[in-house]
């Protein structure tokens, strides 16, 4: 049942105009579970009150996406000081994430994963706190930027929390302190068994690593994928299908191999439309892909 607030929010989004279905069905296509990042999304407005949540609902409803990685700035206040947020996300009631979670129910959209990403400026609590909000969501897992020095503080609070934390990647191989190479991965999957990868396909490529070839050796050990498309040698990221990205062939494997991985558009290029236009777009060529 959505409160006032809550009914309000979806309103201001434009959603009670649209078909609310509290029955959340994944879309898998050819066997493969396809969603989005939700920082697909970051440049749609906040509603005048500052609320991302509903903007971002009413965005995947119409390009009828049903599943997603919530990116966490956009359940979080906007233009708060570094200390102020540190204290919204020990203060706020869990009840707040528990809301956003009805929203995302009542469209129809299921949260996979939570984008909560520790650097060295949080702290323990904070970080324990990450957690909590995550399960409040209905999240299965959380998906972190972070880096390795950051991991072993990581890593007592995902076994005590039981909850895998899937490492992001991005393409600075200069930095062994970053998350970017086949053995950054491994280090961290060597600290505990709760931590995973989150593999984005398009950062791999740019730094000169085969893609399909590790999702081959260590699918096992992928949660979920970011789809982009980006040239080699720290090239350009770019619309999919003008880079080196793999994207079809990585779907490709996951439909013949029918591994539980998620696929999820991250629409990062300068595209010529809004959000919107641009995500339906890597939408239709990950399902033209699995065809």
């Amino acid at each position: 049942m959505l409160t006032r607030r809550e009914f309000g929010m979806l309103a201001a989004a434009g959603l009670v105009r649209l078909k609310l279905d509290t029955t959340r069905v994944p879309q898998v296509v050819g066997g493969v579970h396809l969603g989005v990042q939700t920082y697909s999304f970051r440049d749609i407005p906040r509603t005048a009150d500052g609320d991302a949540v509903g903007p971002l609902i009413a965005a995947m409803k119409e390009c009828g996406l049903s599943e997603c990685e919530l990116w966490a700035p956009q359940v979080e206040p906007p233009g708060l000081a570094r200390e102020a947020l540190r204290q919204w996300r020990l203060d706020t009631p869990l009840d707040h994430f528990r809301a956003v979670k009805r929203l995302f129910d009542a469209a129809g959209i299921s949260i996979y994963a939570y984008n909560y990403s520790p650097n060295k400026s949080y702290s323990d609590a904070e970080i324990d706190r990450g957690f909590d909000m995550a399960k409040a969501l209905g999240a299965e897992i959380i998906t972190a930027s972070t880096t390795l020095d950051v991991a072993p503080r990581i890593k007592p609070l995902a076994e005590k929390h039981k909850m895998v934390v899937a490492m992001h990647g991005h393409s600075n191989i200069t930095d062994p302190n970053e998350f970017s190479t086949p053995e950054s991965f491994a280090a961290a999957m060597k600290m505990s068994q709760y931590f995973k990868v989150n593999l984005d396909i398009g950062h791999f490529t740019a730094a000169n690593f085969d893609a399909l070839a590790y999702i081959r050796e260590h699918h096992q050990d992928i949660t979920n994928l970011h789809l982009k498309d980006r040239k080699k040698n720290q090239g350009e990221t770019t619309p999919w299908g003008e880079g080196d990205a793999p994207i079809r062939a990585v779907l490709q494997l996951l439909k013949k191999e029918r591994w539980p991985i998620r696929a999820y558009t991250e629409y990062e290029y300068k595209g010529s439309g809004s959000p919107v236009d641009e995500v339906k777009k890597c939408h239709a060529y990950a399902t033209q892909a699995l065809a």
